[in-house]
């Protein structure tokens, strides 16, 4: 069975004055990977800092009567700036008042839908950072580019045809990649006011509920070992996602510190999948790939497969 930590979902705390029906489990459906790392308030706010150990103390052996210098281990204050999730939304006061049950209900439907979109938002800025938004926080993409340690290169070569998996750890302990939330865990969805809207496209103004939804939220990396990636993965030949590449990403982290989510897209999924076809005992379909030697698989669509090539 897979490892369950306090999550996103479970940290969340929707400050709903008017609205109902806003079930944040449900919304997170749509974002998996979310759902499935582990979460953290804030340690100051807007801002989340954290102490990470960047050098060991040196020991060792010594004879009988002889000293040893002493030595101590390095810390590295970690500063993330947290990043506003907006999804305010304005509706027409004259639609919203001829919904057959009301107001309330239409406002809290709009609520619901701009709060999903806004989490698989969340989501792709997750995975690919500031190549998804450039005003967001950053994400295992920016942290895993090339060349680094813990970036494995399958090879692909075809333009704009790449995707990567990311292999993450996750814990109750915090001290790995964790979804970061600010102001205690809130994102806030505050009353509905009446106001006129500015319409942009065509000019003109007209009168409207406007409903404010804002939270903060950032990731932590936690260390170097914490996360790693193969990029470059394609449709070329040799250079489509199998086992193999999973296990000499895999043998990048420490052996005390292995990963325990392999997070990847369905073209991924169906290129694993086909490689086990290939290469097991009968030559029948292998079934649908869910984990890696009890490390588990998440799929999501926030992981393109039209990502430019790393180099």
């Amino acid at each position: 069975m897979a490892d369950t930590f306090l999550s996103l979902a479970d940290l969340v705390k929707v400050n709903d004055q008017n609205l109902a029906d806003i079930d944040v489990k449900d919304i997170l459906d749509d974002a998996p990977f979310m759902g499935a790392l582990a979460a953290d308030t804030s340690s100051n706010g807007t801002d989340h800092k954290y102490l990470k150990e960047t050098g060991a103390p040196v020991v060792g052996f010594r004879d009988p009567n002889t000293g040893r210098e002493n030595e101590k281990s390095g810390d590295t204050l970690v500063t993330i700036n947290l990043k506003i999730l907006d999804a305010s939304f304005n509706v027409d006061k004259a639609l919203a008042d001829a919904y057959k049950k009301g107001p309330e209900a239409y406002i809290a439907r709009e609520a619901k839908r701009h709060l999903k979109a806004a989490f698989f938002v969340a989501e792709q800025q997750f995975i690919n950072g500031t190549g998804n938004e450039a005003d967001g926080f950053t994400g295992l993409a920016d942290a895993l580019a090339l060349p680094n340690a813990m970036t494995h290169d399958a090879g692909g070569s075809t333009a704009d045809t790449a995707s990567s998996v990311y292999l993450v750890r996750t814990n109750a302990d915090g001290t790995d990649a964790t979804a970061i939330t600010g102001e205690d865990g809130q994102i806030s969805i505050d009353e509905s006011v009446v106001q006129a809207i500015e319409d942009v496209a065509n000019g003109g103004r007209f009168t409207g509920y406007h409903t404010p939804i804002l939270g903060w939220l950032g990731l932590q990396v936690g260390s170097a070992h914490s996360v790693g990636r193969i990029c470059n993965i394609t449709e070329d030949a040799g250079k489509t996602l199998d086992d193999d590449l999973i296990y000499r990403a895999l043998s990048l982290f420490p052996a005390s510190r292995q990963p325990n989510l392999i997070v990847m897209n369905r073209r991924s999924l169906r290129q694993l999948r086909e490689s086990r076809t290939a290469t097991n005992a009968t030559g029948t379909p292998a079934p649908r790939p869910t984990d890696v030697d009890g490390i588990r698989i998440v799929t999501t669509d926030a992981i393109v497969s039209t990502e430019t090539i790393l180099s």
